[in-house]
């Protein structure tokens, strides 16, 4: 195949504003802090930015910043932006900066997700509603069914019946996080966390307890999204990018996929790999979205890391998903522990274990895959060291 577009893009930036549990700053403020502190880490200024891009697009829910938002604040100059919900999940606004940057339209697009979540309804600097509610919650509503929790807790069930997933192989995801996440400075939970914890906390909807759902938080992630010939000039190092997934082969629902076992990161797992000669098995760490815990086992099974089915024993005990094991895995702590972040918090760890400058490093780490979504909302891409 002829190189894929998106080999023309590097990442040469990336910065968090703080991050709290509650910060009680609004999305905008966030935002500024982590945007001017990307661009800074990219060796460049506001005046270089000449694109934007963001996810979901108008707040969105959980609060945050819009990019009409930020524009203005920050004066940018744009040749290039853009902003939806309706893509390759949250990763979505990076795949579109990056062809953005292939095909000519922008040299250097900041990408950001920004979340109040943590503080509330009161601090969101944006509406936050999302948009008018789809149609398919016509009929969830009346059951009480609204909540993710509800929804992937089907998925996870049906999984469990199928193939003999147990709780005790959830909690090892969860263990894991907590683990990584005693060396985040700005992770919420760091308390250490034993398997009689995770099974004794409160049910919240079955099989997930407590601690298999993600922590609301406050924050913003920023990353700087440029074209490959900057590389060099990147004063803390360009992360190159290999590969991107985007496919939606299934229906786009939440409870009518044909698998009930997986979900759309069946579909982009595979489109990516289809673009690389890379596998599974060059890849070093994996940073897999962990809205709930069953998400990252099944990211898991759709990047195949182990066969369809066969996710619980692969994660059991935990010893294969540690730093220094075969598949380290979330290396931050994730949203389990360190905060949700809503997907863009993977990517940042995933550059920066390919910087070297991660809370945990994994040792020689040269390939990175990172996977946000749920649902029919899933993307993935594969980042290298090194052009690969």
């Amino acid at each position: 195949m002829e190189e894929p577009l998106e080999r023309r893009a590097v990442i040469s930036g990336a910065a968090q504003s703080d991050i709290g549990r509650r910060l009680y700053r609004s999305g905008l403020d966030l935002t500024i802090e982590a945007s001017l502190r990307a661009i800074e880490d990219a060796g460049l200024t506001v005046a270089d930015i000449d694109g934007i891009s963001t996810y979901p697009g108008m707040g969105g829910p959980f609060g945050g910043c819009t990019g009409a938002e930020l524009h203005d604040a920050l004066r940018f100059s744009l040749n290039w932006r853009d902003g939806g919900a309706e893509t390759s999940g949250q990763l979505g606004a990076v795949h579109k900066a990056i062809l953005a940057v292939g095909a000519g339209l922008a040299k250097h697009v900041l990408c950001f997700r920004t979340v109040n979540e943590g503080s509330g309804g009161a601090m969101r600097a944006s509406g936050g509603g999302g948009g008018a509610m789809p149609p398919a919650f016509e009929y969830l509503i009346p059951y009480g069914v609204t909540s993710a929790a509800n929804w992937i807790g089907c998925y996870a069930r049906r999984h469990m019946h199928d193939y003999g997933t147990t709780r005790e192989q959830l909690g090892a995801i969860a263990i894991n996080a907590r683990t990584n996440a005693a060396s985040n400075p700005q992770a919420i939970y760091t308390d250490p966390m034993t398997m009689e914890d995770y099974l004794g906390i409160r049910m919240i909807s079955d099989p997930f307890g407590l601690y298999d759902c993600d922590v609301p938080c406050d924050g913003s992630t920023v990353v700087i999204v440029s074209h490959r010939d900057y590389a060099p000039d990147a004063p803390n190092g360009a992360v190159h990018v290999n590969a991107m997934g985007t496919a939606l082969r299934g229906r786009p629902s939440w409870d009518q996929f044909e698998d009930l076992t997986t979900m759309a990161m069946r579909d982009s797992a595979a489109s990516m790999w289809e673009r690389t000669d890379l596998t599974p098995a060059d890849v070093d760490t994996a940073q897999l979205y962990d809205g709930f815990t069953w998400l990252s086992m099944a990211w898991i099974e759709a990047l195949g890391f182990c066969k369809k089915g066969e996710g619980g024993p692969f994660v059991e005990g935990g010893a294969r998903i540690a730093p220094d094991g075969d598949l380290p895995l979330n290396t931050n702590g994730g949203q389990l522990s360190s905060g949700r972040l809503h997907g863009f918090g993977f990517l940042h760890e995933g550059i920066m274990q390919l910087r070297g400058t991660a809370n945990v490093p994994v040792a020689d780490c040269e390939v990175a895959v990172v996977g946000a979504g749920g649902g029919p909302e899933s993307g993935c891409l594969l980042l290298t060291k090194e052009i690969r």
